[in-house]
């Protein structure tokens, strides 16, 4: 059997027409999209902030941080829309997703780097691939996500 550190876990889902994947282990949870306050002069890719369980948690926008176009969905497929809450360097922020997918197992030795083109998300912030039947997952790196000014200004709302 394979060693825990030869496999990584990861949260997937969808964000406009890609498959993404972020370790398991800076996911908190999954929230359904509630009321979000908006924050005047916030960058445009902050959509505002949302109370939970008493902590104040900014919600980002990647569709307008990476100029992505949000997944048309199904009905169905709404009821799995909402956010995710991540840890970056121990600050929660709130990111928007088009659809969570599931939790899966991956091998370190199935990741391979990045292709140089790639659409949407810049190859800097994504850890590495891994080739499915359909396509690919894109597994990205949150701790590039943001700069350490960015990841400030978050802080401070």
């Amino acid at each position: 059997m394979a060693d825990h550190d030869e496999q990584l876990q990861l949260v997937t889902f969808q964000l406009g027409e890609e498959l993404y994947g972020i370790d398991i282990m800076n996911v908190k949870e999954i929230q359904k999209v509630r009321e979000i306050r908006p924050i005047p002069n916030a960058p445009m890719y902050v959509e505002g902030i949302f109370n939970l369980r008493g902590n104040i948690i900014p919600i980002i926008s990647l569709h307008k941080r990476f100029h992505l176009r949000k997944a048309e969905l199904n009905d169905e497929d709404e009821m799995l829309s909402g956010f995710m809450i991540i840890n970056i360097n121990d600050r929660f922020i709130g990111v928007y997703i088009d659809k969570v997918s599931r939790v899966m197992t991956v091998e370190q030795t199935e990741i391979q780097p990045p292709p140089q083109m790639i659409s949407g998300i810049g190859t800097e912030y994504i850890q590495g691939v891994v080739k499915e039947d359909d396509g690919y997952l894109i597994i990205l790196d949150i701790s590039r996500l943001f700069d350490p000014k960015e990841l400030q200004a978050l802080g401070d709302f």
